[in-house]
């Protein structure tokens, strides 16, 4: 497969007959206009809290646990009847729980808009892109978002999936305390440059890939604002009325909330698919504390974990607050 055909065949795995087309889908994730600066790792894992493991609650877990280890290249480090944990040898990334007769969750119920893994290179990312068109994976959109280049599709329930590469902090541009991100067409041709198309040699997910970010649907942006801002911690770094987007140490976000298409919605049915868990990680056992106090202050129970506790936001989504 030569860089010409792979290239088309990326635009057809994504339905699209051009790359913009292909970026429409992405558009409203990171909105507002900036020139692309060059490529470069970011530093998501290296701050005060970063995101570490999620869990989705799935119907066949034979079938997508195949598909995050032969897509997304995940291996399998536990299994059993009930579920599959799989990572990466630096650790665990994604636990899949069986459901087997859950209904799938609406996508205008709370609940899960993607899970974003961060490749630790743009080769990474050029190798992954390889391996997905020779594959004939289906991909539902490409964007430039200033902050990073990515990569969209859907796992076999539905669950988003983002894969993406950082561009490096000192290259995005900060206005007025905010982060620019936009929604721009992705440079295919020059991330394919470097690797060799010719053949996939993306066997596995490399060590260092991590979940960047997560990006939930929510009911209501102000009420996630106050959740995941004013008792978890973390700090905003772009807001809008329908999407608001937090982070710890001035990464671009951990944390994504949007109502696009699920603006009102009421506290999630843990008898559907979708989004069971996801673990946020403090680095100093004093910020595992404050989160318990602000959380204490607002009444909002918490359920002990080892190296931390539980607790819910206003949509029965669980977050896991530990220390590592």
């Amino acid at each position: 497969m030569n860089r010409a055909l792979t290239r088309r065949a990326l635009l057809q795995l994504a339905g699209a007959c051009s790359l913009a087309s292909a970026a429409g889908f992405a558009a409203r994730a990171e909105g507002g206009p900036v020139a692309a600066p060059a490529a470069g790792p970011g530093f998501a894992s290296r701050t005060p809290v970063r995101i570490g493991a999620a869990a989705l609650r799935v119907r066949d877990l034979e079938r997508t646990s195949a598909y995050y280890r032969d897509v997304i290249g995940l291996s399998v480090l536990a299994r059993d009847a009930a579920s599959v944990t799989l990572g990466t040898g630096e650790g665990a990334l994604l636990t899949l729980e069986a459901k087997p007769d859950a209904a799938l969750e609406p996508p205008t119920a709370a609940g899960l808009f993607h899970i974003a893994f961060l490749m630790p290179t743009r080769r990474d990312l050029a190798r992954w892109l390889v391996h997905v068109a020779h594959n004939q994976t289906p991909l539902t959109g490409f964007a430039d978002h200033s902050v990073s280049e990515a990569v969209y599709l859907n796992d076999p329930e539905g669950n988003g999936i983002e894969v993406y590469v950082d561009r490096p902090a000192e290259r995005w541009r900060w206005e007025d305390g905010r982060v620019v991100m936009g929604a721009h067409r992705l440079a295919v041709d020059e991330i394919l440059s470097l690797t060799d198309t010719r053949t996939s040699d993306y066997a596995r997910a490399p060590d260092g890939l991590r979940i960047g970010h997560i990006h939930l649907r929510v009911g209501d942006v102000g009420a996630g604002d106050r959740f995941y801002r004013d008792i978890i911690g973390l700090a905003a770094t772009s807001r809008r009325d329908t999407a608001s987007f937090l982070s710890s140490g001035g990464y671009h976000h951990h944390l994504a909330m949007n109502v696009w298409n699920s603006a009102g919605a009421g506290r999630r049915d843990d008898g559907r698919t979708g989004l069971a868990w996801f673990s946020l990680m403090a680095e100093r056992p004093e910020l595992i504390a404050a989160q318990a106090e602000r959380l204490a202050s607002a009444g909002i129970g918490t359920a002990p974990l080892a190296g931390g506790f539980e607790s819910l936001d206003p949509w029965g989504t669980r977050v896991r607050l530990l220390q590592g």
